[in-house]
């Protein structure tokens, strides 16, 4: 037969096997105990890995908000900038226009008023030719009336001063 009590070791491990709720009771005691004194400690210091966590997180928002509003900021203002820039030349061109709009009407003023002198130059040179066409009309129709005057030679009228 076999001897039962030779399995039986004298060290403590095989009285602490015989009794498994014994040892659950004792791991739960001192999990329990652990997680209460880290619980009180946290308490007491108001240090806390979560709020740590939660601190970090929203100082890093912080930061990529402030980067990101600066960011914001300088595009804003260069954009500004160009805006201006943009309307300063806009300005200038139409300062431009209005030059050589008030040029040109300068110009269309004054090529009216030479083509209206043309117009009375040549009237007055018109004139002046039927003037002098019907003057040589007049000399040749005389001259054949009168044969004994040359019309190569001009007429002259005597005058008699009156008294």
């Amino acid at each position: 037969m076999i001897d039962l009590d030779q399995d039986t070791k004298p060290n403590g491990f095989g009285r602490i096997g015989a009794q498994p709720i014994a040892l659950a009771a004792a791991v739960l005691a001192v999990m329990v105990t652990g997680t209460g004194s880290m619980a009180l400690w946290r308490a007491y210091t108001g240090n806390s890995p979560e709020q740590d966590r939660v601190l970090t997180a929203r100082q890093m928002q912080t930061r990529a908000l402030q980067t990101t509003s600066q960011q914001l900021v300088d595009k804003t203002k260069a954009l500004d900038l160009s805006q201006q820039e943009a309307i300063d030349q806009l300005q200038t061109l139409q300062d431009d226009v209005q030059t050589i709009k008030r040029a040109l009407a300068a110009q269309q003023n004054e090529t009216k008023r030479l083509s209206d002198e043309m117009t009375n130059l040549t009237a007055a040179i018109d004139n002046l030719r039927q003037a002098f066409a019907s003057v040589q009309s007049g000399e040749t129709s005389h001259s054949s009336s009168r044969p004994d005057e040359s019309p190569s030679k001009p007429r002259r009228r005597h005058h008699r001063p009156r008294d």
